[in-house]
């Protein structure tokens, strides 16, 4: 079900995971989301959405709240969404409430970090060409290399090979695109076949920036519907994860050590930074000095 709400406040300060994205900001469109990740942390009850998958809240007054947020900002800083929900799930190619509000960002200059796993994303080229004076990159949430793995955790989104299509042509619009290699699911996605092959085709695709995590997080409704899921597309598995992570919520792979390693290794061999540069942000007044 699709339902309208007004919000009282868009932008909050980053703090936590979000700030090894370089981000001063962050906002959400939406509540909820279509892709239906069996290992996303947004369904946990502390975020306060009871039918995640089924239930999608449209911030219809968002760009308008944006708006006069921003202009009441002196320091202009990068601004990202994407970490509770896809801001390109299925129904933004109608709403186009993300393409307006970057479109506002750029109006007011400050700097955009998208995370996805969409490749709807390509079709606001036009407008982070615009942003990217001031800062734009896209991270492309990619877990899998494989793409009939990738529909099996994430089975509302667009597969891998998509992404990264979607990642080459926003290289090649001058974009600077970073891969979210995370979270990398424990005896499942946690070999070093499977992340080799993502840093391998990130690197022919042109990415800047990967940014790894060996490992996932589960808590209390959120880690119910995992182990559901677990036990339809990988049965036997449960087990597993109950007898290594019990009620733990931080749960690395047992691998992540290594692979940590193995990959910074390639990283570094292939050209392609694991850590992103925060931006040195200049006032909205000299901003101003170049109109």
């Amino acid at each position: 079900m699709i339902k309208e709400i007004s919000a009282k406040t868009l932008l909050s300060r980053v703090s936590g995971i979000d700030s090894i994205f370089g981000l001063d900001y962050s906002l959400n469109l939406y509540r909820g989301c279509q892709h239906r990740c069996i290992y996303c942390d947004s369904r946990s009850r502390c975020y306060g959405i009871e039918h995640f998958d089924r239930d999608v809240l449209i911030k219809v007054n968002a760009v308008e709240l944006l708006r006069d947020e921003l202009s009441r900002k002196r320091k202009i800083g990068i601004i990202g969404t994407g970490s509770m929900n896809d801001p390109y799930m299925p129904l933004e190619e109608q709403v186009q409430l993300t393409r307006r509000t970057l479109e506002t960002i750029a109006e007011h200059r400050f700097g955009v970090h998208v995370i996805t796993k969409s490749n709807l994303v390509v079709r606001d080229i036009d407008v982070l060409r615009k942003i990217s004076r001031v800062s734009a990159a896209v991270s492309f949430t990619i877990t899998a290399a494989d793409d009939e793995l990738s529909k099996k955790v994430e089975p509302g989104a667009p597969p891998s090979s998509v992404r990264f299509r979607a990642m080459q042509r926003l290289s090649e619009a001058g974009i600077e695109t970073r891969v979210a290699l995370m979270p990398t699911l424990p005896f499942i996605e946690d070999s070093w076949e499977n992340v080799s092959a993502i840093i391998e085709e990130a690197h022919r695709c042109e990415a800047a920036v990967i940014i790894p995590w060996f490992g996932m997080s589960m808590r209390d409704r959120q880690r119910a519907y995992y182990y559901r899921r677990l036990d339809e597309s990988f049965p036997g598995l449960r087990t597993r994860y109950e007898a290594t992570f019990r009620e733990d919520y931080m749960c690395p792979s047992p691998h992540a050590e290594d692979l940590y390693r193995r990959a910074q290794g390639l990283c570094m061999r292939l050209g392609i930074a694991t850590r992103v540069k925060p931006l040195l942000a200049p006032t909205a007044e000299e901003l101003r000095l170049f109109d």
